[in-house]
């Protein structure tokens, strides 16, 4: 049987390998019900090819009601991505996270925290930038995205053109990106491959990446990090 993958999925959708988890342990009865109960209403609209094939862009003004809108790439168990909602009424934010598990308490803390301006994307950021209007975000974020250490699987990292140059598209002049990690591999190749798609670090010193940002909330995986020793290191850039 030929090795060789079809260009496209079933749905229509590009083939794109997916390499991380999408469930972790069961779920909680009352994480259950966030998915049952909240997940629908906070869909950012038709995103996945099987209910959206000829990949009309979001609405984004009747998403938001014209407010600004940013993007987190991956927020795990959405800590930042609710302080950033409730601390910032007057954007909306949309989240991308593939694994469930996140996406379950991801919606209990914006329960708790009754916040009304966000959107959640189950699933791969990249099925987010097929819909996104061109330049149409004005911040992103990357926070402790999964570090693939062997050097096999660097490909596999978000700083890749795969993923970059998509977001590159999305993102409006001026734009601001923060990257978060405290891997120091992907900090050397995340300051070699964004630049290489239209953005420009905007680091002065060391303080600006040795320090987090004013508005910071450290997330669950920053402290295991720091637990284990390792430094974070905070990268801001802008879009070309």
């Amino acid at each position: 049987m030929s090795e060789n993958k079809p260009d496209t999925a079933p749905t229509g959708a590009p083939w794109r390998n997916f390499y991380g988890r999408r469930h972790g342990k069961s779920l909680r009865p009352s994480q259950q019900g966030y998915l049952d109960e909240d997940l629908a209403s906070l869909s950012p609209g038709p995103v996945d090819w099987d209910v959206n094939p000829d990949r009309n862009p979001l609405d984004l003004e009747a998403l938001f009601g014209g407010r600004e809108t940013w993007l987190e790439i991956g927020f795990g168990g959405g800590e930042h991505m609710v302080h950033q909602a409730a601390s910032n009424p007057q954007v909306g934010i949309i989240g991308c996270e593939p694994y469930i598990n996140g996406v379950a308490m991801l919606l209990g803390k914006i329960r708790a925290a009754g916040a009304e301006n966000v959107a959640v994307h189950p699933g791969d950021a990249r099925d987010m930038f097929d819909v996104l209007p061109e330049a149409s975000i004005s911040r992103a974020f990357l926070l402790y995205p999964d570090p693939w250490p062997k050097t096999r699987h660097h490909r596999r990292r978000f700083v890749t053109p795969e993923h970059l140059e998509p977001l590159a598209r999305v993102l409006k002049p001026g734009a601001v990106l923060r990257v978060a990690t405290d891997i120091p591999d992907y900090v050397r190749q995340t300051l070699e491959q964004v630049p290489r798609h239209g953005f420009t670090w905007t680091a002065e010193g060391p303080a600006d990446w040795r320090m987090p940002w004013d508005d910071w909330i450290s997330t669950r995986y920053e402290k295991k990090a720091l637990r284990e020793g390792r430094v974070p290191h905070y990268l801001t850039f802008l879009r070309d």
